[in-house]
């Protein structure tokens, strides 16, 4: 066998007597130059696959004991600490250097020995122990320089570099970094080239120049990539998702760390991989999704613990417990801080011991210890004051505070949270100073000054709008709001009280409309047919301007909770002054925006339309009731072309409970059409009674501001989305016999519904999939497309959603006949079953639409998980999203025989008038005639631009 046949059947052997098998048959007289290629194997699957790597030092360690000489034994163990530092394992790679280096004590084993110094400092750098780091880098350079070895100086600055970089001495490690580069691409190996363009990559980061570094990461992945470098590949993939995630750009982040978490796992990189999940915990529990947080962090504490990275593992733990306490579960939260307190115990790292200690506090607060939450604020403030960032000590102050506030202690919570305010204002630490506001405006309503608390509420809700602003991915800023509600609750509240009567209704309404569906609105508002095109030239400007912004605050944010001083190189104070500058630009580049695009980003931005302009669009036979819910009251506000008020109607708790009764009465027919039969005439009666009860809280206080409307647009707030309007019932009748009856998520989204351009095309698309447990699903696609002009019939396997993308296009009307599935544990993935499969919101996000009427005939095709700052995640977010105009769809399961009678009926009735209201009323009131209960006909929702086109 040839010494490289050898070699490569050394790495493939895992069982270490086939390796004691295989060196048997090879002679000895070549044992010294196997160990070397033995050691060139071993590196370079150590950028592959770790596993063959481990096989390799196995090998390596055989031959070196069967030759017997001190400088081979020496560099198999400089091999095996070397992996061993890859797997995380970093005491136990410098125990086999220093073991390495007892054996390297003539002059004649310099050049070894000055090669292990060099190939150590890795292992002293993750371990702190900088100052042997430079001792051992200074011996090795002398030998290197004695022996004008070009390529392991270049090598040594590389290293070097990382030990500058490690103590934030950006501009000395980056010129290490280039001066090795210069000396590697010329002397060293592909391997050498690839680490340290990914090493200035790293370091440009940290000089925050985006530019350079995102260049810089790019030509380390080619470089990778052509050299067959997977795992230096992986990592560089990981500091690109954080250049994204600095940026503001998370999705793109999200997107990255998912590839390169998957590439890790093939090449075997568990580090990295560990790397990616702790990072994309961090986003998701700053912005609220907290199950995917733990999820992530619980799965990085795990790989970290099998490595040994005890500081990493405290990190994970940290944010483990963070996503316990948001989730309510204190105890286990604290057991996590208690378990993250024990590592960073045994790192005497004080200042993450800090940090945790700041977030049991929190833990304690919420848990009404205050005595405890007392003593850990102050020790934390303590600390943090001389020691630690400014913003963690402004949370130490906002943290004692509060628990002044809940001792009692008024005029001290609010001395305490003002300075506090003012420390953060310096700091320019926005999201803390928006707390403070809140925070101080609570302390102003328990002291009984309104005018002040109102004040600092709107100072609060002018943080979170900038903040808010900042955020690129819709998902994450449908988060972002999961707990700012008590804000925009707390502003309307005061606007009702503090307001000059003739303003506080149209006040009181804006931040309403802030409060609902602003993530919604952002899509709409993007879609180039509800608002028309964008200025390219001058959104990318503002786009750019707007990333790097974020850049500098998610910067100044990581500086500061690392602890690092503000005085050291790319400080504080620096990145601030740099932030204003992003700023300064930012608002030159909004100036310069035309009218049309204004427009446009005032919306995207999250401002709401203007009161006036929404007025516009409402009929002048319709009246828009928008309800909220603020601080336990239920209010309703009434909209139409000439008023608007704003009225507290009634206690949400009564209403929460109403609405379970309503939905238990509408669940009984799920027991079979037999029980229901039987028990007919009780089931209508209990639930007459329920949606009475809602008339009485709900509408009855209302009837007259909408005297004279013969439609209504119901806003719904919270759980009130789950509630069939329509089907209230005063005694006597129900509402719609009254008024016809629409919806809408928010009065801004109807204004862009009302403002969208339909297709003009007399052309429809109609889709079918029937299944034995839907028997009628035939008859319902046969009846409507009798009655639709021009249809396209696709039923089964032909009903497929490439169809339904191509086709759907140029459609007015498109009729969905099929399953729907509502997915409370993942409304993401809530879905319609179509002959190709289910598609979910996520396919919908890719449709084009520009159809006056989609309707989905489903079961539960209306249901949404209200999220966020009301955020309706479902099939209805997509398809408004994709286009539509206006939706039909259903609020629970439907039966599906009175379905399809209901669906040829109102379809038949739009032929013969084109206001879909009143098709809708005039279909579910012939229904009614045949299934009295309101579970057979009052299911349908129509959502959107209500009347005819």
């Amino acid at each position: 066998m040839s010494p490289d046949a050898l070699v490569r059947a050394l790495g493939r052997a895992a069982a270490h007597d086939v390796r004691r098998t295989l060196l048997a048959h090879a002679p000895r007289a070549s044992d010294s130059d196997l160990v070397r290629r033995l050691h060139t194997a071993t590196m370079r699957a150590a950028r592959v696959n770790l596993a063959r790597a481990d096989r390799l030092v196995c090998a390596t360690r055989l031959v070196a004991r069967r030759l017997g000489d001190a400088s081979e034994q020496a560099r198999s163990q400089r091999t095996a600490g070397h992996i061993l530092s890859m797997r995380g394992r970093h005491r136990a790679a410098l125990a086999n250097y220093r073991a390495a280096l007892d054996r390297l004590v003539s002059p004649e084993a310099a050049l070894e020995r000055a090669i292990t110094l060099s190939g150590a400092l890795q292992t002293l750098i993750y371990l702190g122990d900088y100052e042997r780091a430079h001792a051992w880098a200074a011996e090795a350079r002398g030998v290197f320089t004695a022996l004008d070895d070009t390529l392991r100086l270049g090598r040594l600055d590389s290293n070097v570099g990382n030990v500058l970089y490690r103590q934030d001495r950006f501009n000395e490690a980056l010129a290490c970094y280039r001066r090795a580069h210069r000396v590697l691409t010329e002397h060293g190996t592909p391997e050498d080239v690839g680490i340290v363009l990914r090493n200035m990559a790293v370091c440009l980061i940290s000089l925050n120049d985006f530019p350079q570094a995102l260049d810089a990461c790019r030509r380390a992945r080619t470089w990778c990539e052509q050299h067959g470098m997977p795992r230096v590949a992986a990592e560089t993939d990981y500091n690109i998702a954080y250049l994204h995630y600095l940026r503001g750009e998370y999705a793109r982040a999200i997107e990255l760390y998912r590839g390169t978490r998957a590439y890790c796992r093939r090449v075997g990189d568990p580090y990295h991989q560990a790397l990616c999940d702790l990072d994309q915990s961090e986003i998701y529990l700053e912005l609220n999704l907290n199950d995917e947080g733990e999820r992530l962090a619980t799965s990085a504490w795990r790989a970290f613990r099998a490595l040994h990275m005890r500081y990493e593992m405290g990190k994970a733990l940290v944010n483990m417990g963070a996503a316990a306490s948001r989730a309510g579960e204190g105890r286990r939260a604290l057991a996590l801080f208690g378990r993250a307190r024990e590592v960073f115990g045994r790192e005497r790292n004080r200042h993450w011991l800090m940090i945790t200690d700041l977030y049991r506090a929190m833990v304690f607060l919420r848990e009404e210890d205050l005595r405890a939450a007392r003593r850990l604020c102050r020790s934390a403030l303590a600390y943090f004051h001389d020691k630690g960032p400014p913003g963690k000590a402004v949370l130490c102050e906002l943290l004692l505070g509060r628990i002044a506030a809940r001792t009692g202690a008024l005029v001290d919570a609010r001395s305490t949270v003002e300075h506090a305010i003012a420390r953060a204002e310096r700091g320019e630490a926005t999201a803390l100073s928006a707390e403070g506001y809140y925070a101080l405006g609570e302390i102003h309503e328990a002291l009984g000054d309104g005018e002040a608390a109102y004040a600092a509420f709107r100072q609060a809700h002018a943080g979170l709008e900038t903040l808010r602003s900042q955020l690129a991915s819709e998902p994450l800023k449908v988060a972002f709001l999961e707990d700012k509600r008590a804000v925009y609750e707390g502003l309307v509240s005061l606007a009702l009280q503090r307001e000059p009567e003739v303003f506080r209704s149209r006040v009181a309404f804006r931040y309403i409309e802030q409060a609902k569906s602003r993530s919604l609105v952002d899509l709409m508002a993007f879609d180039p047919s509800a608002t028309g095109p964008i200025a390219e030239s001058s959104s990318g400007a503002i786009a750019a301007q707007r990333r790097e912004l974020i850049w500098w605050y998610r910067k100044i944010e990581a500086r500061e909770t690392e602890g690092a001083p503000g005085t050291r190189e790319g400080g504080v104070a620096d990145m601030r002054q740099r932030a204003r500058d992003c700023e300064a630009r930012l608002a030159r580049a909004q100036a310069e925006v035309g009218q049309a695009d204004a427009e446009l980003n005032a919306l995207g931005g999250g401002q709401a339309v203007p009161l006036d302009a929404i007025r516009a669009t409402i009929p002048s036979d319709t009246a828009l009731v928008e309800y909220f819910e603020a601080r336990g009251r239920i209010l309703g506000c009434v909209v139409t072309r000439d008023r608007i008020e704003v009225r507290p109607l009634c206690d949400s708790g009564r209403m929460r409970t109403l609405l379970r009764l309503v939905q238990f009465q509408l669940s009984k027919f799920t027991f079979g059409e037999r029980y229901a039969s039987r028990f007919a005439p009780a089931l209508l009666s209990a639930t007459l009674d329920h949606l009475h009860e809602c008339h009485t809280a709900l509408l009855q206080p209302l009837l007259s501001l909408v005297d004279g409307a013969r439609h209504l647009v119901i806003v719904p707030h919270r759980f009130l989305h789950y509630l069939p309007f329509h089907a209230l019932f005063d005694g006597r009748q129900f509402l719609l016999d009254r008024v016809s009856v629409s919806y809408a998520p928010s009065a801004t989204v109807y204004y862009l519904c009302r403002t969208r351009r339909a297709s003009s095309e007399p052309r429809s698309l109609v889709l079918g999939v029937p299944d034995p447990g839907a028997p009628h699903i035939l008859d319902e696609v046969a009846a409507v497309s009798k009655v639709l002009p021009n249809p396209t019939v696709l039923v089964g396997s032909e009903a497929t959603f490439d169809h339904l993308r191509e086709q759907g296009p140029g459609a007015r009307h498109i009729h969905l006949a099929t399953h729907g599935l509502f997915r409370q544990d993942n409304p993401l993935l809530s879905a319609v079953r179509l002959g190709s499969g289910e598609i979910s919101l996520l396919d919908l996000y890719q449709l084009h639409l520009s159809a006056e009427l989609v309707t989905l005939s489903g079961c539960g095709t209306g249901l949404s998980a209200v999220v966020g700052g009301d955020e309706l995640i479902g099939l209805v977010r997509g398809l408004l999203y994709a286009g539509a105009r206006a939706l039909l769809v259903t609020l629970w399961d439907v039966n599906d025989r009175s379905t399809a009678a209901f669906m040829g009926s109102f379809y038949a009735r739009l032929r013969e008038h084109p206001d879909k209201a009143q098709a809708l009323t005039a279909a579910m009131q012939s229904l009614r005639a045949e299934y009295p209960h309101p579970y057979f006909w009052a299911p349908f929702v129509l959502i959107g631009d209500a009347a005819a086109a």
